[in-house]
């Protein structure tokens, strides 16, 4: 939790809201059930493999945006080298014979 999130306890069920105060999105969620003894939301299995999914993806899509980015530049790379003889051929076609 940052210094613009706080955290809410609903009067009426006891659901702890964690609540970005910038924007007023609730950014989490728990019933009062899912609490530990300590108040805070208790973490079961499915939510550690949600997560690790996640993180998952985000290195294969990160990956993947890296080998991209890296082609394009490879791909620029001969681009400028192809226009840099193209304006030398330019130059000496228009250079006067002396």
């Amino acid at each position: 939790m940052s210094s613009r999130d706080t955290l809410v306890t609903c009067p009426c069920c006891q659901s702890r809201l964690d609540v970005d105060l910038r924007t007023g999105k609730v950014l989490k969620w728990s019933r009062a059930t899912e609490l530990d003894e300590t108040g805070k939301p208790k973490v079961r299995e499915e939510d550690w493999e949600q997560a690790t999914s996640r993180v998952e993806g985000r290195l294969g899509s990160a990956a993947d945006k890296f080998d991209a980015s890296l082609d394009r530049e490879k791909k620029r790379a001969s681009d400028l080298d192809a226009l840099f003889e193209k304006a030398k051929e330019k130059l000496k076609r228009n250079e006067p014979d002396g």
